[in-house]
C-alpha cells in the first residue's frame, strides 16, 4: 500500500498509461527494487496486522445508513465499479488514549458501511481502513489535547497488493469546543483524482461539523449518489444546514483532467524557479529525492506538483507523499523514490548518501540540505533558460488557473524539443534508440537525452507507444503538441 508493494513493472505501467487521470502516480519497481521493497511491504503488512487487533472501542452514536434493497445496492455497486461515484469511503480518525497512556489514532466513524462481504473481503477492508490511521496521523503516538490547531488538507496515494490505486484526501481540524481537545482527521478514499474538488468537499464537511457529526451524513449521502462530473462540468448537491436552510452546492471539475490533482502555488511559493528546475532535473533522471516540511499539505502538494512536471512521462518508482514515522526506514531504499518527510523526522531521513534533500520549511537556512552537486548542469543550458523565461510570466499573486496554464507551457516544450521525434524511430514496433540519439544536433541536448532514454519512465513510455494501434498514432495530447511545434517550425523556416 502507498507504493511499497512489489508487482510486475510492465503490467503496472500499462495500467498507469491507460488511465485517464495521469496526475495519479503509481510507483513501480524493477527486479533490483525487490529486496528493499519486500522489507517495506513486510513492515507495512505487520503494521496492518497490528492495527487490526484489539480495536473494540465503541463508536459514537451516529445516524445509521439508509437501507437499500438488494437490487438498488447492486445497481449502486455497479455504478461505483464504473468509476462514477465520488468516493468509496469517508472515515473519521481521532487519537485515543490507550491503556499504556499514549494517544493512538483510531477510526471512530465510517461511511458507508458495506454489508454482504465474504469473510476474507471484510477482514481485508478492516485492515485497510484501520491502516489509514497511519497516513491521517503520520506523526505516530506523539499527541496530546490542544486548544489551538490550524486545519490542514493533504493527500496521498494508496496502492493495493493487486496494483490498483486509490487516492486518499485528508482534512485535519480541531472540533469546535472549549478547553483542550483532540484533533480529528476526515479522510476520503476515492478512485478519482481531483484534489481541488475534494478540498471544497472538505470545506462543506467542516462547516457541518461545527453543528454536529450528524450533519455530515446527509451531505455525504447526497454526494455519493451523485455522478462524478466530466472535465469542465458541474454537479449540484442539495444540502441543508441550520441557520442557512436548504442550499445548492456546486462542484465544478477542471477542464484539464491531467492537472486536476495538482496545485502549483505551493511549489512555487516554497521554491524559486531555479530551485524548481534543479528538483525537476533530479526527478527526470529518476534520482532519490526527499522533501522536508512541517505541514502535511505542503509535502503532498509539492510532490504531486513535481510529478506533473514530468508529463507526459509517469514516475514509476516509489512515491510516498507523507512518510509515516513507522515507515521511515523506506529512506534506506537504494532505488529511486519521491518521499515527503515531516521536519520532526528529518534527522532520521537525511543520513543517506547520493540523494537530493529539499527543505521546504519557512525560515530555512538552505534549501538543498543534501545534493549530488550536478543538479544545475543536468538540463541543456539553452532549454533550461527557455523554461525560466516561460516561468517569468507568472508572479506571486498568480491564480491557480494562471499557473495551470503557464507551468505546462513552460515544461512540456522541453520534452517536445528533446524527445519529441520519438515516433519517427519506432520502426515495425521497435524503437531505434541509437539512431534516435544520433539525430540530435546539439551536443548538450544529446548528452542529456542519452541519460534520459535509460530511465524507466522513458522506457515504459516508448513501450506503450510501440504497442498502441496504428489508428491511435498522433491522437494523444503530447502527439498533438508535437505536431503543433513542428508546424510552427516549418512556417518559421519558410519565412526565412
Amino acid at each position: 500500500m502507498n507504493g511499497i508493494t512489489p508487482s510486475n513493472v510492465k503490467r503496472r505501467a500499462k495500467k498507469a498509461n491507460s488511465r485517464k487521470h495521469r496526475s495519479v502516480f503509481l510507483p513501480g519497481e524493477d527486479q533490483s527494487d525487490m529486496g528493499a521493497m519486500k522489507r517495506f511491504s513486510t513492515l507495512f503488512s505487520s503494521f496492518r496486522g497490528k492495527v487490526s487487533k484489539d480495536r473494540t472501542d465503541k463508536e459514537p452514536d451516529l445516524p445509521a445508513s439508509t437501507e437499500l434493497s438488494s437490487v438498488e445496492e447492486k445497481a449502486k455497486e455497479q455504478r461505483y465499479a464504473s468509476g462514477q461515484f465520488f468516493f468509496e469511503y469517508l472515515v473519521v480518525v481521532r487519537p485515543k488514549k490507550t491503556k499504556d497512556g499514549i494517544y493512538e489514532p483510531q477510526i471512530i466513524y465510517q461511511f458507508p458501511k458495506k454489508d454482504g462481504m465474504v469473510r476474507f473481503q471484510k477482514e481485508e477492508e478492516e485492515k485497510t481502513l484501520k491502516a489509514l490511521t497511519l497516513f491521517c496521523f503520520p506523526e505516530g503516538v506523539n499527541w496530546a489535547p490542544l486548544t489551538e490547531y490550524s486545519s490542514e488538507t493533504f493527500s496521498f496515494v494508496l496502492t493495493d497488493v493487486d496494483g490498483m490505486r486509490k487516492n486518499g484526501y485528508c482534512r485535519r481540524l480541531l472540533p469546535d469546543g472549549k478547553g483542550a481537545r483532540l484533533p480529528e482527521a476526515y479522510c476520503i478514499i476515492s478512485n478519482l483524482a481531483c484534489f481541488g474538488l475534494f478540498s471544497k468537499i472538505f470545506d462543506e464537511v467542516e462547516q457541518r461539523r461545527k453543528f454536529s457529526m450528524a450533519m455530515i451524513y446527509p451531505f455525504m449521502q447526497s454526494l455519493r449518489e451523485s455522478a462524478f462530473p466530466a472535465p469542465g462540468h458541474t454537479v449540484n448537491i442539495k444540502s441543508f444546514i441550520p441557520e442557512r436552510g436548504t442550499e445548492i452546492i456546486s462542484l465544478t471539475r477542471p477542464t484539464d483532467s491531467w492537472l486536476e490533482h495538482v496545485d502549483f502555488r505551493t511549489l512555487f511559493k516554497c521554491l524559486s524557479d531555479e530551485e524548481v528546475l534543479q528538483v525537476f532535473a533530479a526527478a527526470v533522471l529518476e534520482r532519490r529525492i526527499i522533501f522536508i516540511a512541517d505541514e502535511l499539505g505542503t509535502l503532498s502538494q509539492v510532490i504531486h506538483a513535481v510529478t506533473v512536471l514530468l508529463y507526459p512521462f509517469i514516475w514509476q518508482h516509489t512515491l510516498i507523499s507523507i512518510v509515516p514515522e513507522i515507515l521511515i526506514d523506506v529512506v534506506m531504499a537504494p532505488t529511486p523514490y519521491l518521499l515527503g518527510v515531516q521536519k520532526s523526522l528529518a534527522d532520521q531521513a537525511t543520513d543517506q548518501t547520493e540523494l537530493l534533500v529539499v527543505d521546504l520549511s519557512e525560515g530555512r537556512k538552505e534549501t538543498f540540505i543534501k545534493s549530488m552537486g550536478d543538479e544545475d548542469t543536468i538540463l541543456p543550458h539553452k532549454l533550461k533558460d527557455e523554461i525560466k523565461q516561460a516561468l517569468s510570466t507568472k508572479n506571486e499573486n498568480s491564480s491557480l488557473e494562471e499557473l495551470n496554464r503557464v507551468v505546462p507551457e513552460a515544461f512540456l516544450p522541453f520534452f517536445i524539443k528533446t524527445v519529441g521525434h520519438f515516433a519517427k524511430y519506432i520502426v515495425r514496433g521497435e524503437f531505434q534508440r541509437t539512431n534516435f540519439c544520433k539525430t540530435i544536433e546539439s551536443k548538450n541536448t544529446r548528452r542529456f537525452v542519452k541519460k534520459f532514454v535509460q530511465t524507466q519512465m522513458f522506457d515504459l513510455f516508448v513501450q506503450e507507444m510501440e504497442q498502441r494501434p496504428a489508428s491511435q498514432d498522433g491522437t494523444g495530447f503530447f502527439d498533438k503538441k508535437i505536431a503543433e511545434y513542428y508546424k510552427k517550425m516549418r512556417e518559421k523556416a519558410k519565412k526565412h
